[in-house]
C-alpha cells in the first residue's frame, strides 16, 4: 500500500487535447499532443505541451477527441513506447467490456488545473 505522503507525490492535472494520431504499426496506441496551459512563473509566457502516448485507440478515433479535457498524471519519467516518447499518463476507467473510458471534469477548468 502507498502512504498518504508517497500518493501526494503523483501530479495529477486536467490538459486539453490539441492533436490525435495513431501511431503507425498499432491499433492501440494514439499519440497526443496535450496543453498543460501556461506555467505560473513569471517567465513562463509560453503554454506547456507535451506528447503523450496513450493505449485508447481501440476505444476512440483520434478526431473525436481533438479539443477534449481529460486526467494525466505529470510526474513520470519519459518512457518510449513504439520509439515515441511519452511525458505523461492518461488516466482511464475500464468500461464494461474491457474498454478504456477517458477521465474528464464534468465542466471545463483551465489546463493545468491540479487534481485533488
Amino acid at each position: 500500500m502507498l502512504s498518504y505522503d508517497q500518493f501526494k507525490q503523483t501530479e495529477l492535472k486536467v490538459v486539453t487535447i490539441l492533436e490525435a494520431s495513431r501511431v503507425e504499426g498499432s491499433d492501440k496506441l494514439l499519440k497526443l499532443k496535450v496543453s498543460l496551459g501556461h506555467p505560473k512563473t513569471p517567465l513562463g509566457s509560453g503554454e506547456e505541451q507535451r506528447q503523450i502516448i496513450a493505449g485508447i485507440g481501440k476505444a476512440y478515433e483520434p478526431e473525436n477527441i481533438i479539443g477534449r479535457q481529460i486526467a494525466i498524471v505529470v510526474n513520470l519519467e519519459p518512457r518510449s513506447l513504439m520509439g515515441l516518447d511519452s511525458q505523461g499518463m492518461v488516466l482511464a476507467a475500464h468500461g464494461a467490456n474491457g474498454e478504456a473510458v477517458l477521465l474528464s471534469p464534468d465542466k471545463e477548468v483551465p489546463n493545468g488545473s491540479e487534481i485533488s
